[in-house]
């Protein structure tokens, strides 16, 4: 295994530096890295940058719009965007749906859909999770009854990230009652603006709206969106769920947030407390493994040898990482990782008035939302995605049968 970058890797990682610091907004930037929210029209404003660069689709061969880069090659553009303080991609539309589309879908599909995903134009959502099927996601119940040339759907999706901004959603639906929960089900595409689709907003332990309920009453949805053949979207489903699970790991993103943490320690005077500062070289450690994890599989990639399946091992990891960085952070602000009010979850609220609405000392990370707010937020990540208790059980079947 060679985990060294060749000459090449260097000079591609320099270009892509070089074009995010001319391209990248300085107010996004400064968003990302003081820990701002982040509106629909920062996130599209971004992607519709790396769309019109041919960008947005970083992992897409050539034959579909992409730049046709190499698993190496993808891991330092994610790289280099997140310590430039570039907004996460929102990946239902370019990292998920999309390589379904082209691995099943009709080269008509292809031809529709693909196009408005590489631009950054169309917002897509995931219709996955239901009441009670989260993890056991082949007991889903969301129904689609063939009716000659439509489908109508009949049921409810939940957690739906960001669909209040969704302008498409793929969804996972029962098509059969017949044989195994898998063999029924059946993949999707449809046009969220359709008479019978609702969302509904669930606002989050941490004040926010990020996820939503979605309803669908009588949809009618043309057959020709079915994306491979009907009672087969299992095989789309577990196909998408890889490239889900790689994603949430997200080692570029703990980075950042490790030098974050670092400022934050420093400018509320924890840096020389020894214990404290243990706890964040554990959490370096963890993070430089999981980084090596990661080299590990595109090395494998890169010399054309099948990779360990590691998919649920990375995202195992990989959120377990995020929740620790964000609960060192609200610990090293202690009293000022601000009190649990509304009001204090609007980002850019800046403290306690009586301190002239800074933090003591003017610290660095003065500018964010509450700590507390995000730590909370971040206790999904374990359960998403698949929960890591039924990953685990997952990880041990396949590397120890």
């Amino acid at each position: 295994m060679q985990l060294a970058f060749t000459d090449e890797d260097i000079a591609f990682r320099a270009e892509v530096r070089d074009w995010v610091a001319q391209n990248l907004p300085a107010d996004l930037a400064a968003k990302v890295h003081g820990a701002l929210r982040l509106s629909r029209e920062d996130l599209q404003r971004w992607a519709r940058i790396l769309g019109a660069k041919g960008w947005l689709g970083w992992g897409w061969p050539k034959e579909f719009g992409g730049p046709g880069w190499n698993a190496v090659q993808r891991h330092l553009f994610e790289e280099e965007c997140a310590l430039a303080g570039a907004p996460r991609v929102v990946p239902f539309g370019p990292v998920m749906v999309a390589p379904v589309i082209m691995a099943f879908g009709t080269p008509e599909q292809q031809r529709r859909f693909l196009p408005g995903i590489a631009s950054g134009e169309v917002w897509w959502s995931q219709g996955y999770s239901e009441p009670g099927s989260g993890s056991d996601l082949a007991s889903l119940k969301t129904r689609a009854e063939r009716v000659g040339d439509r489908y109508i759907v009949n049921g409810q999706k939940t957690w739906t990230t960001l669909a209040q901004h969704g302008d498409w959603i793929f969804c996972l639906v029962r098509t059969s009652l017949e044989g195994k929960p898998q063999t029924g089900i059946s993949f999707l595409l449809i046009d969220m603006k359709s008479p019978g689709v609702t969302v509904r907003p669930i606002l989050t332990l941490d004040g926010e709206h990020e996820v939503n309920e979605v309803w669908f009453d009588d949809v009618e949805v043309p057959a020709d969106q079915l994306v491979g053949e009907e009672n087969q979207g299992w095989t789309c489903a577990k196909y998408l769920l890889a490239h889900e699970r790689t994603n949430i790991a997200d080692v570029n993103r703990a980075k950042r947030e490790l030098e974050r943490l670092k400022r934050i320690a420093r400018a509320e005077g924890l840096w020389d407390d020894v214990r404290f500062r243990d706890q964040i070289a554990l959490l370096e450690v963890d993070i430089v493994a999981l980084e090596m994890m990661v080299l590990r599989v595109l090395s494998a990639e890169r010399g054309g040898k099948k990779s360990l399946d590691v998919a649920g091992l990375l995202k195992i990891r990989g959120s377990e990482i995020q929740q620790r960085y964000t609960e060192l952070m609200m610990l090293a602000g202690g009293p000022y990782s601000l009190p649990f009010l509304f009001e204090a979850m609007e980002a850019g609220w800046q403290g306690d008035a009586a301190l002239g609405g800074v933090w003591p000392g003017g610290a660095a990370h003065a500018h964010c939302i509450p700590l507390t707010s995000t730590y909370l937020n971040y206790r999904k990540t374990t359960i998403y995605g698949g929960s890591n208790e039924v990953q685990r059980n997952i990880v041990a079947q396949t590397l120890l049968g």
